[in-house]
């Protein structure tokens, strides 16, 4: 006995597909910066500092003096001198009075002459010129008072948005055959 058969046969689906890509399109700006560093302000307040030299002892020491000082100094050595001038010849008239007599009288005379005639002894000894302290100095320092005002920079930043640009992709399919299925029974 023959049993029956079932035939089945098949024909695939066939698809034709168009596949455009998907574009896409990025760009990112650089960010819009600006900066600016005002200067600081500085303040720089001096104060001149103050030598004083004072040479004038030093300057006498050697003997140079003004001529208003040096005639005072020559008047008063003068007045000095005559006075010893007038006490000398006081003193020789009371000598010459106190001797009066013939004999002695010559002899005085000797005697006076003596004391203003001949050699005198004249100090010698090694004096430093100019004295030791005789120049003065006085010193005040200056002063410098820096002031420094720092100042901010200012910064001005703004982001840009990037550039983005997308088209989809599409696809789009076409049937070229269409599935079939055929089921025969063979008996």
């Amino acid at each position: 006995m023959r049993l029956p058969q079932i035939q089945i046969r098949t024909t695939d689906a066939q698809i034709d597909l168009n596949i455009s890509k998907p574009q896409q399109y990025i760009k990112q700006p650089r960010a819009t910066q600006h900066i600016e560093q005002p200067a600081a302000i500085l303040e720089i307040n001096t104060t001149n500092s103050v030598l004083k030299i004072d040479s004038s002892q030093a300057r006498r020491d050697l003997g140079l003096i003004g001529p208003l000082e040096s005639s005072a100094n020559y008047a008063e050595k003068g007045k000095q001198e005559a006075m010893k001038g007038m006490a000398r010849r006081a003193r020789e008239g009371r000598q010459m009075m106190e001797g009066a007599g013939k004999d002695q009288g010559r002899a005085t005379i000797q005697n006076i002459a003596k004391q203003n005639h001949g050699p005198h002894r004249v100090q010698f000894n090694v004096k430093f010129v100019p004295s030791v302290g005789s120049v003065k100095i006085d010193y005040t320092p200056g002063t410098t008072d820096v002031n420094i005002q720092r100042r901010e920079p200012i910064i001005d930043a703004q982001v840009n948005k990037p550039i983005h640009e997308y088209t989809p992709g599409k696809v789009t399919g076409t049937m070229i055959q269409r599935p079939d299925v055929d089921i025969d029974v063979i008996v």
